[in-house]
């Protein structure tokens, strides 16, 4: 422990010797939370994949296959499928994820993603070190007994979290902090789905509700998810390192422009898909909220729901395999509605996005832990495809396959709710290995964003940096720069100028019957000389003996701050705060005892707030 002590110091004092500015400092950063994130990367797959086959498969004889990038860590166990034992794993799963979080970590229940947005927000990047760990282990029960959730919250905040630990232990500023967390966060990402420069456009991108980056976020996090992601390679057998998450045989193509429109109405029905998942997903989460039973049972009930439904469609379908694709990751489904969307059918594709929805929404919304994204790709790709085979039927001269329709509506259908369309066009590129549906991935997402602007999966976002608790002092500056005093301050001659002479006791009798709070004092010239307030004086109103020993002299303070006409109004705010005082005398800037009036704080303020209000304006114009 005292190693690890002493190598954090040194780290420490290495970086505060480093410009803050510095692609050296991030460097370092940035490559200590990309190895740690994708070690996090691994053991998270590692323990899902053991809880999986050690729990799931060995009790109810049922494993969620892998997609075909991603290898099976473990044996699988040749155990009969039990149905009704799969209901008894996930809710014993459940409770036992509900417990673990309920006890250590309470911040680490539902979608890890949106936690660690509002940590950044509104939180100064502060996420407890605890919460990495128990997300981790909870997450993997969760997923690993065959409740719906995705992999990118608990990674999203796995990394996050060590970022926000580091920072805070190096003793840096909560910008840089801020700056860690959303780097950790995207290295996460970029491992676990093997997207490195989705993983960096993701933490820049998902913070936002409109379409807005955090340019400071994106050279950390490229950094820090390209580390994150050569680690996590590292650990899976040779014949998979760098292979799409999906595998390498999609090679989809566009048949020509008249594909646009199918497109474009398949952006629609995702939206229209997309509500109703969002929708569920809170009113389901609200009703569980208010659930009267103790808290860490509720995501075993919820899991339960989960596993009764995918069960059910199980024995509709005359145990179709692909209908338990509602539970787990769900990506067996995606994966066949990616090379041959014709065997699942347009009936199945639309009951597994349907009903996905419905055990995603019963699963985290109970408080189970795990992500979003997952299921949101299921989703949209089962959604996608459906609609793609509807076309290839009614038209099949435009749309001659229907497995490309399910690449866009993964893109498509994430990038409307999580108001994230660069990232996850990328993201899904990536995941894929396929690039060629670029044109019509980008035509879709675009769609869904702008359909989708009030359908939002990410509670914790805000609209864009001027609304973000996290930049509020950025935007105080950037809007008062420019602005100056001489445009505010009061230039009225009803300012009471208090000469230097002037006996306590007259002061006195003058200030109780004045308004004024700050009085500016003048020699016999009309100089300032110095200033005092009301507070001042009211200090020696129970000791008359001295009304007629001091005068304003003794009273004032000679050393005192002020502006002038042509100082900014943000050079006037850092006074206000320095001092932390309502009026400032403003003076000539040539003869800096020369008294010009008063500015005062709250017309700052006004004036702040109104130009807040005009750029507001400007911007709904646009």
């Amino acid at each position: 422990m005292e190693q690890i002590k002493a190598t954090l110091q040194w780290l420490g004092d290495l970086i505060y010797n480093l410009d803050v500015r510095s692609h050296g400092k991030w460097f370092l950063l940035s490559l200590w939370i990309g190895v740690v994130a994708g070690i996090g990367a691994i053991a998270f797959q590692y323990s899902t994949q053991a809880v999986a086959t050690g729990v799931l498969a060995r009790v109810s004889g049922w494993h969620s296959p892998e997609p075909h990038g991603e290898p099976l860590l473990y044996e699988v166990p040749d155990a009969p499928f039990r149905p009704w034992l799969l209901v008894v794993v996930c809710a014993v799963g459940g409770i036992a994820s509900g417990l673990l979080v309920h006890l250590f970590a309470p911040e680490a229940a539902g979608h890890g993603t949106d936690a660690a947005i509002e940590a950044f927000h509104r939180k100064g990047g502060l996420i407890r070190a605890r919460v990495p760990i128990v997300k981790t282990i909870a997450s993997a029960i969760t997923l690993g007994t065959g409740g719906s959730a995705g992999r990118e919250g608990p990674i999203a905040q796995i990394g996050a979290g060590f970022g926000s630990y580091l920072a805070s232990k190096l003793g840096m500023t909560a910008r840089d902090r801020r700056i860690m967390l959303a780097a950790g966060m995207g290295a996460g990402v970029g491992a676990i789905f093997r997207a490195p420069l989705a993983g960096a456009l993701f933490a820049a991108e998902i913070l936002y509700s409109d379409a807005e980056f955090e340019s400071d976020v994106i050279v950390p996090a490229t950094m820090s998810s390209i580390v994150a992601y050569l680690v996590y390679c590292q650990s899976l057998p040779e014949a998979y390192r760098f292979l799409p998450l999906f595998g390498n045989q999609l090679r989809h193509s566009m048949s020509g422009p008249a594909e646009l429109i199918p497109y474009a109405v398949l952006g629609i029905v995702l939206m229209i898909v997309g509500a109703i998942y969002v929708g569920t997903f809170y009113q389901i989460h609200a009703w569980f909220d208010k659930l009267p039973v103790w808290r860490f049972l509720r995501p075993g009930i919820g899991a339960a729901l989960a596993a009764l439904i995918g069960v059910g469609l199980w024995y509709a379908w005359d145990g179709e395999e692909l209908a338990l694709s509602v539970m787990a990751t769900g990506y067996a489904g995606l994966q066949t509605a990616l090379l041959d969307a014709d065997s699942i059918g347009i009936r199945l594709l639309v009951a597994i996005a349907l009903l996905k929805i419905l055990t995603t929404s019963l699963t985290i919304g109970s408080g189970g832990s795990g992500g979003v994204f997952g299921p949101s790709m299921v989703i949209g790709g089962c959604t996608g495809a459906a609609c793609g085979l509807w076309f290839h039927q009614w038209m099949p001269g435009v749309v001659p396959q229907a497995e490309p329709f399910a690449l866009v509506g993964m893109a498509g259908f994430f990038a409307g709710l999580a108001n994230a369309p660069i990232s996850t066009i990328i993201m899904v590129s990536e995941m894929t290995g396929d690039y060629k549906l670029l044109l019509p991935t980008t035509f879709c997402s675009t769609i869904c964003f702008v359909v989708g602007r009030k359908i939002n999966l990410y509670r914790s976002q805000v609209p864009s940096r001027m609304e973000s608790p996290a930049h509020r002092g950025d935007f105080i500056i950037d809007i008062l720069e420019g602005m100056k005093v001489r445009d505010v301050y009061r230039k009225d001659l009803n300012i009471t100028l208090i000469d230097e002479g002037m006996p306590l006791e007259e002061i006195v009798h003058r200030v109780a019957d004045d308004h004024q709070h700050y009085y500016p004092v003048v020699d016999r010239e009309g100089r300032m000389v110095g200033i005092f307030s009301s507070d001042d004086v009211r200090a020696y109103l129970y000791n008359e003996s001295i009304w007629q020993l001091a005068v304003a002299r003794d009273v004032m303070i000679s050393n005192f701050l002020y502006v002038t006409p042509d100082d900014d109004l943000n050079s006037a705010l850092e006074e206000f705060t320095q001092l932390n005082v309502d009026e400032l005398p403003v003076v000539d800037a040539e003869n800096h005892q020369k008294f010009l009036g008063m500015l005062r704080r709250k017309e700052l303020i006004a004036t702040y707030n109104r130009r807040l209000m005009e750029l507001k304006r400007q911007k709904d114009e646009q």
